[in-house]
């Protein structure tokens, strides 16, 4: 029941108070000598949050200490949440908020605390309505609280309640003033009571921003607090960072891969004047695929075997238009790198020389020394500082046991009714980490110089034309040439560029035809294809066909 702010008020002062016409004015912020009076006064801004300020008045030699919390039940396991912010003293005292309480304590005279509230406003069926209580939690009797509040539009209704927390008992006054304005006073609080006031607002007047959060069970433990948002805002950093900890190893090989590339010269001239080929860095046809990529292929064993073959340790032939056969030109030496001393036992074991591709197949053959070989070359020559494979592995089982241990946590978590976000955020990162470890090898500042002017080989394949090459020196070119344009997807272009030069390969048979090298180009891609199925049979190695 509404009670009108003029004589009532002024009574029940006189008879809380037992004096006659000593009592205190309803319009005194102080109450009566020796008791703490409160003047507090609500705007609600138009973005919903709400603006407080009390004027509390305290007597020689008392203090008064308010708790607000800020967590209040509203049903079984459901929490109504207030946030307050900007809080100031003007006076002799202080107040401070955090996420669960507001604690404001001051000493005698005159203070002015200023505060803002989000989570008033809440929509109650069709109904928008303010709700705060402007006093609660004194740990000191009040002789009189006063209530102003000044809303965006003209309230609709006003409810006060004041006494102890969960009784209806209505305010000394309270009622809808001319305007905008709603006013509610309380004649004697006592400690640890409690003035609710609730007002309808017109509808949109202010967006709705209460927020209800679970205290228990699964929705508790999985619902999104400012702890865990801080968490997983975290979690963004930390990404982040890591990014950018990745872009800064690897900025070297992106700027290989991306920039300009200036002119590779990969024909030079030898001692007797002859034009050779001289590859980059001395890098070798199945180094170049691994340093690219990062991986051992199956293209990068077939470019080796067509490499020891042009430099004559292996003789190629076709054998009836849909076979062919190695021959051991020559033993392996000490200048074969370790990977292709394993390529040329693979292909000629110790006690054959002669071995036709199509016997092969039936084979067992076993590429993982090739694959272990080559990786333990690219770190040898310093292109990588560590094995490409051993790094990719560490990080992805890194991942995987940081996101098996965060399932695990966010098991526990759940059962106890914690924040179980904060185990799924480290399920993220693991899952982050593991899928990023594809991206952990980096080169070293050697291997990134040697990916850029791997760049400018491969433009030389594209753009290398016979008349480049003195008649006499064509064929050794060409053939040194081959290897590299294998193992970098050039094969149909060089060939095609050097279709129509004259006859004559020194270490593949049946290559010529009518006087020139179309018959190969046409059925050399067909011997690269039969390699790589039989190479890939052992499945050892990615395939990339």
């Amino acid at each position: 029941m509404l009670k009108n702010w003029g004589a009532a008020a002024i009574c029940a002062v006189a008879l809380c108070a037992g004096v006659g016409t000593a009592a205190a004015q309803p319009g005194s912020t102080a109450g009566l000598p020796g008791t703490v009076g409160a003047d507090v006064r609500l705007k609600l801004e138009r973005d919903g949050r709400l603006s407080v300020t009390e004027v509390v008045t305290v007597p020689d030699g008392a203090t008064a200490t308010r708790v607000v919390p800020l967590h209040v039940p509203v049903a079984d396991h459901r929490d109504r949440v207030f946030e307050v912010s900007d809080v100031t003293v003007d006076g002799k005292g202080t107040a401070t908020a955090s996420a669960d309480e507001l604690t404001i304590a001051l000493q005698a005279g005159t203070s002015t605390v200023k505060y803002s509230v989000l989570g008033t406003v809440a929509k109650i069926g069709d109904t928008l309505e303010l709700r705060w209580q402007p006093a609660s939690g004194w740990d000191t009797a009040l002789d009189s609280v006063k209530v102003s509040v000044i809303t965006p539009d003209v309230p609709k209704s006003v409810s006060c309640l004041a006494g102890e927390p969960g009784t209806a008992k209505p305010c000394t006054s309270a009622d809808l003033g001319d305007g905008r304005g709603v006013r509610a006073a309380e004649i004697g609080l006592g400690a640890g009571e409690r003035v609710d006031l609730t007002v309808g607002l017109q509808e949109g007047a202010v967006p709705a921003n209460a927020r209800v959060e679970e205290t228990s069970g699964l929705l508790a433990a999985f619902a999104l607090t400012p702890a865990t948002g801080a968490g997983l805002g975290g979690l963004v950093l930390l990404l982040l960072a890591g990014g950018m900890a990745l872009w800064y190893l690897r900025g070297r090989d992106s700027r290989a891969l991306g920039g300009a590339v200036g002119s590779v010269n990969v024909l030079v001239t030898d001692g007797s004047g002859r034009v050779v080929f001289a590859s980059p860095d001395g890098v070798l046809p199945g180094q170049v695929g691994t340093v690219v990529d990062e991986h051992v292929d199956v293209v990068d064993v077939t470019a080796t075997v067509v490499d020891l073959a042009v430099r004559n340790y292996v003789w190629i032939e076709e054998v009836d238009g849909h076979d062919w056969r190695f021959v051991r030109r020559n033993p392996a030496d000490p200048s074969l790198s370790g990977y292709e001393r394993a390529v040329y036992e693979v292909l000629l074991p110790e006690g054959e020389d002669v071995v036709l591709l199509s016997g092969l197949r039936g084979r067992r053959i076993d590429l993982s020394r090739v694959r272990d070989e080559l990786y333990a070359d690219v770190v040898a020559k310093n292109w990588f500082a560590r094995r490409p494979d051993a790094e990719r592995n560490l990080w992805w089982w890194a991942g995987v046991g940081l996101g098996v241990a965060g399932v695990a946590l966010t098991v526990v978590l759940a059962l106890v009714g914690a924040a179980a976000l904060f185990g799924l955020v480290v399920v993220v990162a693991g899952v982050a980490l593991a899928v990023g470890a594809r991206s952990m090898p980096a080169r070293t500042k050697r291997g990134s110089a040697l990916l850029e002017h791997v760049r400018g080989l491969r433009g030389y394949l594209r753009t290398a034309t016979p008349q480049d090459i003195p008649d006499g020196d064509r064929e050794m070119v060409f053939s040194r040439s081959l290897p590299y344009a294998v193992v970098l997807g050039e094969t149909e272009r060089w060939l095609a560029t050097f279709a129509g030069t004259r006859p004559g390969l020194y270490w593949f048979g049946e290559a010529e035809e009518g006087g020139d090298l179309r018959r190969f180009a046409q059925r050399f891609p067909a011997f690269l294809g039969a390699l790589d199925g039989v190479l890939a049979q052992a499945g050892h190695l990615r395939s990339l066909n």
